[in-house]
């Protein structure tokens, strides 16, 4: 279970697009240099962006990309995926023996995989096929939107402090969720 560099500089340059855009097409080169991703990198994830309709790209002086849609119905789920990014904690649990287990023999003499059915297996199995639903909603109810307003509270929130006002937050963490 674990977002690779791949999905965390994905969410970033979106959000960075999302940010700077205005409505307007955005460089690739300047959300390079603003998050200092490599070009190169971009381009690769820019490009699975776009066939995952995420994003949009426009030719032509003042070229770069857009949204495809609003920032309100694009989800990190939906980045995350487009760009082929898989943190399902279960994907992996295939009831099939660890490396520690000894490998069965058929009536051949061949390697077999022995079948794991035991209740400790498919009660971890469950729960880490629950933690990974979770996480899917999760990920599915957090908009590029919902991160911008976020940032721009606590951009606000900086300055309240600075002034005496009080914070806004727009979303409570999902520890604060599940309690």
């Amino acid at each position: 279970m674990r977002l690779t560099s791949k999905g965390r500089y994905a969410v970033r340059a979106m959000l960075d697009l999302t940010f700077h855009s205005n409505g307007n097409p955005v460089r690739l080169q300047e959300i390079s240099t603003r998050q200092s991703i490599s070009l190169h990198y971009l381009e690769q994830l820019f490009r699975k962006l776009r066939t995952g309709k995420v994003v949009k790209s426009v030719r032509g002086p003042g070229g770069g990309y857009v949204l495809s849609r609003s920032q309100d119905e694009i989800t990190v789920k939906d980045v995350l995926d487009c760009v082929g990014e898989n943190i399902n904690p279960a994907r992996d649990i295939l009831a099939v023996p660890s490396s520690g287990i000894e490998v069965m023999k058929d009536e051949s003499g061949n390697d077999i995989n022995a079948i794991v059915d035991t209740k400790e297996f498919n009660l971890t199995k469950g729960y880490f096929e629950n933690l990974g639903q979770i996480m899917q909603d999760y990920l599915a109810t957090t908009s590029l939107g919902d991160l911008a307003r976020k940032g721009a509270g606590a951009a606000y929130s900086a300055a309240a402090e600075q002034t005496g006002g009080t914070e806004s937050t727009i979303r409570s963490n999902i520890g604060e969720m599940n309690q």
